[in-house]
């Protein structure tokens, strides 16, 4: 997008505006319109798109411009359609606008033979191009064509499919009768199958498959029309402005008056079928004139007639009349149709009112009795029977009294004229499928080779409200835009491969998904409303919830809250649900989905209509296969599923579909007016995005979609070029142009006929060419001398392959010779290979005789001997060499020899062998009878010298020993005084005592047991201060205080509930009874959990963790195992005296975030004194070292027991004292000990007696 270049920007009427971009924002861009000087609006920028540099040009295909984009396709099908040429293509696809109005000679019997067997591209788009492609591929390729032609409403789907029937019937047509049979069934489906609607006159309520069969000659044999869904719901209703099937307002208005009379016909505003809607009939001056004033209605007596200059159904009448006749039906036949389409509209005009009983019934008004005789005896029925079967219901019962018993169920007046609407539904669609069927058998072939077929079915439809017929066709548009991909991407590719551009696959986005929410068994929306229809209690808002609550998660599927639409956004939940297909999101109303997807009636019905006098109704019906499931299922309604039915029918269309070749025909409504020569740019945008066209664009945008043969470049260019270069054929001056132009190689390819670009570098290259002259002389010498260069390389080229060629010629001469060479190497090889092999076994027997002389030389007896043995057999070796290079040997022979030869050398080695053992034997006991004479010499001066010591040694013991035995004396001496001294000082302590027992407080006795604490933890005195404690009597008189704490004790078993955490801390700090220290010590422990868990139960939002007084490993151990609970006694006395020491990595929460690479690890040292936690530090790399100690800092440490934690499970956590003592010391951890004892806040442990010997 250059600046100053036009743009197509969107617009909401017209698609797309022509504009220029003033300003660019983050993700829209500001467009000042061409047309609106000085005015300026926002536009997405993913909407936006490069404009031609001419915008009125046209091109017959969309991928001959320069841009490729739904603006620029838009503009061009804009311009040719006020050009009259409504036909246009998107590569092989084609578009058709329909005009509303004749064109003057563009379906002519010229025109017809102008396109027979032309290539399509060599004229202009027409619709007859594409039939004609559809026959040469069918003749060329021997595979049978479809032509799928879609579009909405009044697009001309049925008018574009007449056109192919009549060119392909009159083109390759056999000349008979048949071929004018095929093309004269189309009034009588037309007739039967369309109707006027708001958006078409002349709209196919049914979509159709039409099949010419061709014979091994190519030419037309037959043909087959196969129907699709037929919209049942119109008979009954319709809206304002439309119509009921033409065949209704064409028989009251076209028929004799003898037909008349006998069908008891009138004007349509008399039928209840026919005045809901639209009762003018269509007419032009002339045919209006001849319908009578009885057979017009008031409102056509008012406004007019309708005009549609293809409608006039007066004229249809009579035509369809004809065709009728032309295809094969006798009066008698074609009476037989009118008759009972008379009694549907007669059945129609039959009114119920309440009976006023209790039975709660309904009766026929006094009114309907001529209507009921009327549709009685049209439809040859009785007319008791037929009023009976309209206000009641039979059941047959299946269980209690009877088996088999009937009963019938009076019906209400809503639901006798809901039986009366069925029963005129199902008498009409079996008439429509009778109608088809006599069509068929008109056009019979016995054998067919190939055919192609026309599919004319309704396109993508939105409307304000959708039913369960859009659904339907949307979902049949779904699978054939799934087709549609995959067959015009597979053509696209083929293209590719055909011109040998060997390009990558182009994908793109699958709708399987959404095909598979609506068909997918159990779960998708049929089957889960086929599962509706079985229920007892059927109902729409049921189903709604249904679909919702197996899909709620699917990205294809939400609630109608969600639509963009106000009038959608009003439904609830269990009214709707949003389909997001392929076209775009459509909300569906489930009303009255299980109604419409019941194809059945009542038995009574059923029946009814099966035992008819007609013999013509009751063919109607008894051809039907619902009959015998509705006799089998006689207790209620008989279910017939109509969206499996169509979805059976719609996979076998698909699966003939993918067996054929594949054209398709888009057609496109220019207006929803239905006039000539007005263009509604957003109306048809929107058609093209819902045809796939805009998709097929995305396609073509991954590949090489702009595409022009090398003589059109050629003729493009060449008044450009100098006569040098136009002698060039077309193929060499396009590689000319390219090469010197240095274009990139990634932008185009070079295909066989065609050379291809990428979107938008057509447009460039076309700007490059079209510049200045100075550019052109420029290029010019570029192109020279890119052609020497080319012409030098040819050279070279082939200079090089006459030298490639001698040195191959040269290569393979050698090789020759070598392979000669290895060829009689082989044979010299295999001749002589025994003697050779045997002479290699020789020769290394001779090189065994080495080792043998050695043994021969250490030999000192017999050594002359030996080596005359040696020397013969080596002899023997020498003479069998030569004899085998001498004389030509067996293998066999020379084995046997060379065997012999073994087994000399080898009884020759084993001898010598053997007398060397004897020799080294010898040897051996003289060296050990030397060693044992040696040996009996020295130990027998050892004896003497240990005699003269032993002398020397009693004598120093002797000595020694007196000596030893003064200094006992005199000790015993010193320790008797000692003891006598100690008596005396335990005596007087004892009187102390007595006199003064009421004195002693607790605090001595806390003391006391401090002192026997720290003795108890390895602090030990020399060994006189403990004999010298006096020792307390059993009977000592402890104070007031201390005995009621014991037998308070003694009774309650350390009831400490009640006692104060001050309390239990002094206990812990000063107790000397072992199991009241341990009761204390886990109350209070016991004590600090439940804190710490209500702490952290109640934590601030924000709080980081900073309290966290372990690492959380140790946490969640504790909470993952917990330990068996354990008497505070056994605890304390197992554990005590055990000193343990552990260290942990240690990360806090709050650290846990900022340093998700743990670069910010630190440590958890623990020291155990027993069970519980006495010493604590935390070291972080980041922060001041933080120590804890017992007592002081109960709060701020852990909790657990040493079990409870699991660190003596860690592997590598438990360490030495003597490293904790160095960390502790290192972090002034005796300081703060220190401190804590003086001011008597620590507890007494292991460390704080240490600590406290080490003072004194």
């Amino acid at each position: 997008m250059e600046d100053g270049k036009p743009v197509w920007a969107p617009h909401p009427t017209d698609g797309f505006q022509l504009g220029i971009i003033v300003d660019i924002g983050a993700d829209t861009l500001t467009i000042e319109p061409l047309n609106q000087k000085g005015k300026t609006f926002l536009a997405p920028i993913s909407q936006v798109f490069p404009a031609e540099d001419d915008v009125n040009k046209h091109v017959d295909d969309n991928c001959s411009l320069m841009y490729l984009n739904e603006a620029t396709l838009l503009n061009n099908v804009r311009v040719r359609y006020s050009k009259d040429h409504i036909y246009t293509y998107v590569a092989n696809i084609l578009i058709a606008v329909n005009p509303y109005y004749d064109i003057p000679k563009l379906y002519s019997p010229d025109t017809i033979k102008s396109y027979q067997g032309k290539s399509l591209g060599t004229l202009p788009p027409h619709v007859y191009a594409i039939a004609d492609k559809a026959y040469r591929d069918m003749k060329v390729l021997k595979m049978s064509q479809s032509i799928i032609v879609s579009g909405e409403s009044g697009a001309g789907k049925t008018e574009n499919t007449k056109f192919v029937l009549r060119y392909l019937t009159t083109t390759y047509g056999s000349g008979q009768d048949i071929d004018e049979r095929i093309v004269e069934a189309n009034p009588l489906l037309e007739a039967f199958g369309n109707a006027k609607t708001v958006r078409n006159n002349n709209s196919s309520r049914f979509g159709k498959f039409v099949e010419i069969h061709f014979n091994d000659k190519n030419a037309v044999v037959g043909g087959f029309v196969s129907h699709y869904l037929l919209e049942k719901s119109r008979i009954c209703m319709q809206s304002n402005d439309e119509r009921n099937y033409h065949i209704f307002y064409r028989l009251c208005a076209g028929a004799s008056e003898d037909i008349k009379k006998k069908l008891h016909l009138n004007s349509p505003d008399s039928f209840r079928y026919l005045n809901r809607g639209c009762t003018r009939y269509f007419a032009c001056k002339d045919s209006d004139k001849q319908i009578m004033q009885n057979r017009k209605s008031p409102e056509h007596l008012k406004v007019g007639a309708l005009k549609d200059p293809l409608l006039d159904d007066t004229g249809d009448f009579n035509r369809m009349c004809v065709a009728m006749k032309k295809i094969g039906l006798d009066d008698t036949e074609k009476l037989d149709l009118f008759r009972v389409v008379a009694g549907v509209l007669h059945l129609g005009n039959i009114d119920f009112e309440e009976t006023g009983s209790s039975s709660g019934g309904c009766v026929l008004k006094n009114q309907s009795g001529q209507t009921l005789e009327y549709c009685a005896d049209l439809l040859g029925l009785d007319q008791d029977d037929l009023r009976v079967s309209l206000t009641t219901r039979v059941m047959l019962t299946t269980a209690g009294g009877a088996k088999g018993t009937v009963i019938k169920v009076p019906l209400k007046v809503e639901q006798a004229n809901n039986a009366r609407d069925a029963l005129a539904k199902a008498v009409y669609s079996r008439l429509f499928d009778h109608v088809v069927k006599r069509v068929n058998q008109c056009f019979p072939f016995q054998t067919s080779t190939n055919f192609i077929g026309v599919l004319d079915i309704a396109g993508f439809e939105y409307f304000e409200h959708n039913s369960f017929e859009q659904f339907c066709i949307n979902y049949c548009n779904e699978k054939l835009q799934q087709f549609f991909n995959e067959r015009i991407l597979k053509e696209e590719q083929e293209l590719y491969q055909r011109e040998g551009l060997g390009v990558n696959e182009v994908h793109y986005v699958d709708n399987q998904d959404c095909i598979d929410l609506v068909e997918a068994k159990v779960v998708g929306i049929l089957d889960i409303l086929d599962e509706e229809n079985r229920l007892p209690q059927p109902s729409d808002q049921h189903f709604a919830l249904a679909v919702h609550s197996k899909h709620k998660d699917h990205f294809r599927l939400t609630v109608p809250r969600k639509s963009k639409l106000n009038i959608h956004r009003n439904l609830r939940d269990d009214e709707g649900f949003i389909v997001r297909h392929f076209a775009g999101a459509v909300c569906y109303e489930t009303t009255r989905f299980v109604e419409k997807n019941n194809d059945a009636l009542h038995m009574s019905l059923e029946s009814l209509v099966c035992e008819s006098k007609d013999k013509f109704v009751r063919e109607l019906f008894e051809n039907s296969s619902t009959t015998k499931d509705s006799k089998q299922k006689a207790g209620k309604l008989s279910f017939i599923s109509v969206g499996n039915k169509f979805k059976t029918q719609l996979n076998l269309l698909l699966e003939k579909l993918r067996s054929t070749g594949s054209s398709f025909i888009r057609c496109v409504k220019p207006n929803l007016k239905m006039v000539s020569h007005q263009f509604e740019g957003a109306l048809i945008l929107s058609q093209l995005q819902c045809s796939g066209m805009v998709s097929v664009l995305d396609l073509m945008q991954g590949g090489f979609p702009s595409r022009a043969p090398f003589h059109e470049l050629y003729n493009m260019y060449k008044q450009y070029m100098p006569d040098k270069l136009t002698r060039l054929n077309p193929r060499l001056f396009c590689k000319a142009l390219f090469k010197a132009l240095g274009l990139n190689d990634n932008d185009f390819k070079f295909g066989l006929t065609k050379v291809f670009f990428r979107p938008g570098k057509f447009a460039e290259f076309d700007q490059i060419m079209r510049s200045d002259p100075d550019h052109l002389a420029e290029l010019l010498k570029k192109v020279n001398k890119w052609l020497v260069c080319s012409l030098w390389k040819k050279v070279q080229w082939c200079t090089l392959s006459v030298i490639k060629l001698k040195n191959k010629m040269s290569y393979r001469a050698l090789a020759c010779i070598k392979i000669q060479k290895t060829v009689r190497m082989w044979l010299c090889k295999k001749k002589h290979k025994p003697r050779i092999d045997g002479m290699v076994k020789v020769r290394n027997l001779k090189k065994h005789m080495e080792r043998i002389n050695e043994v021969v030389n250490v030999l000192k007896e017999g050594k002359q001997e030996m080596a005359k043995q040696v020397q013969v057999l080596a002899a023997s070796i020498d003479a069998l060499l030569a004899k085998i290079k001498a004389t030509v040997m067996t293998w066999k022979e020379i084995d046997t020899e060379y065997q012999g030869l073994v087994k000399r050398s080898e009884q020759l080695l084993s001898s010598m062998q053997k007398k060397k053992q004897e020799e080294e034997e010898s040897e051996r006991l003289k060296h050990i009878e030397e060693e044992m004479e040696k040996e009996r010499k020295r130990r027998e001066k050892e004896e003497q010298r240990l005699m003269a010591k032993q002398k020397c040694c009693v004598m120093y013991l002797q000595a020694e020993l007196e000596f030893q035995l003064a200094q006992e004396r005199e000790e015993q001496v010193q320790r008797a005084a000692i003891l006598e001294q100690e008596r005396r000082d335990r005596e007087l302590a004892m009187r102390i005592a007595q006199s003064e027992a009421e004195l002693i407080t607790e605090e001595g006795q806390m003391d006391a047991g401090l002192r026997r604490y720290c003795i108890r933890d390895h602090l030990q005195p020399k060994p006189r201060k403990i004999n010298t404690a006096p020792k307390m009597p059993a009977d000592v008189n402890w104070g007031p205080q201390v005995q009621a704490t014991k037998a308070a004790a003694g009774v309650k078993k350390y009831d400490l509930s009640k006692w104060k955490y001050a309390e239990l801390r002094d206990v812990i700090n000063t107790s000397c009874d072992i199991e009241l220290l341990a009761a204390c010590r886990e109350e209070f422990h016991r004590r600090l959990k439940v804190y710490h868990a209500w702490k952290s139960k109640n934590k601030k939002r924000n709080d980081d963790g900073n309290d966290q007084r372990a690492p959380k490993s140790v946490t969640d151990y504790a909470e993952q195992n917990p330990t068996p609970p354990m008497t505070a006694q056994h605890q304390e006395v197992a554990m005590n005296r055990q000193q343990r020491y552990f260290r942990i990595p240690f990360i806090r929460p709050a650290d846990q975030y900022k340093d998700p690479q743990n670069k910010k690890k630190g440590w958890w040292y623990a020291h155990f004194d027993g069970p519980w936690i006495a010493r604590q530090m935390e070291l972080h790399p980041d922060k001041q070292p933080i120590v804890l100690v017992a007592g002081k800092d109960d709060m701020e440490m852990c909790e657990l027991s040493l079990e409870e934690t699991g660190l003596t499970r860690k592997r590598g956590a438990e360490i030495l004292p003597r490293q904790f003592e160095e960390i502790w010391e290192r972090c002034d951890g005796i300081q703060y000990l220190k401190k804590a004892i003086e001011n008597k806040q620590a507890r007494p442990t292991y460390a704080t007696a240490m600590l406290q010997s080490l003072l004194k």
